[in-house]
């Protein structure tokens, strides 16, 4: 199973699963989750080559979302999701093939489609740091200093950097990453719909999600809602805490 950060207690209502997006981690929700954890058990996942979890051959959606199907099967065969950006749409394929293990969904700022720019460079990026020389952070993040300009960017990608007695190495299977990207990029051909209820949080600063995308979501999620939190990019729960929680909490309760 899934390497899980869990916060809270069970209680009446229904867990809530929380999935990262690529380079991500469990640990990257902590403060997300305590929040939401008031009310209810809070499970954030560390996908297949993230984070502590398993390293694998393959990166593919239907991988993914039986990997999900693993955890809720373990905190009692139903819960609620949240998926951000890849999380996003292994929560859509969950929800697809396995509805009966889905609550309720919440998806932020990610579509069901094929997007045309890729994560390459940063896995590059990320595979020229010369590790035999890194004895703290400070060093990664100089290293990728000539390739990422973005500060907030490096200091998210150093967060799967781990430093420990057999030195620095990263916590991300970058070579799978690379090798699968396609998949990442892209969304399986999968029939059928989910029923249940489903909201669509973007970030009202960011062009993954525009209002051309929402029929080919209706047509899959039927009862999907839409939902924009102000000024934020893509990292709209990072970027803006405080609307992504109320937004997510207003729905789910």
């Amino acid at each position: 199973m899934l390497n899980t950060v869990v916060h809270g207690q069970p209680t009446d209502r229904l867990p809530l699963m929380i999935v990262h997006g690529l380079f991500g981690s469990a640990r990257n929700w902590g403060a997300i989750g305590k929040r939401l954890a008031a009310d209810r058990q809070v499970v954030a996942v560390d996908m297949r080559n993230h984070g502590d979890s398993r390293w694998a051959d393959v990166n593919g959606y239907e991988a993914m979302a039986g990997d999900l199907a693993e955890v809720i099967d373990g905190f009692g065969g139903q819960a609620d999701v949240l998926g951000h950006s890849m999380g996003g749409k292994a929560a859509m394929v969950l929800a697809l093939t396995a509805p009966e293990r889905v609550g309720r969904m919440i998806v932020a700022d990610i579509a069901p489609k094929q997007y045309s720019h890729s994560q390459l460079p940063y896995v590059e990026a990320m595979k020229a740091v010369d590790l035999s020389v890194i004895e703290r952070r400070s060093d990664g993040d100089a290293q990728l200093l000539s390739s990422v300009d973005e500060a907030p960017l490096r200091a998210f990608f150093l967060q799967s950097l781990a430093l420990d007695g057999d030195g620095a190495r990263w916590k991300l299977n970058l070579d799978v990453l690379e090798r699968e990207m396609p998949k990442i990029m892209g969304f399986p051909d999968i029939g059928g719909t989910f029923d249940g209820e489903a909201l669509f949080l973007t970030g009202g600063a960011s062009d993954y999600v525009d209002e051309a995308d929402h029929d080919a979501i209706r047509a899959l999620f039927p009862q999907a809602t839409f939902e924009s939190v102000r000024g934020a990019g893509h990292w709209l729960h990072a970027e803006a805490p405080r609307p992504f929680l109320e937004a997510v909490k207003s729905f789910l309760d």
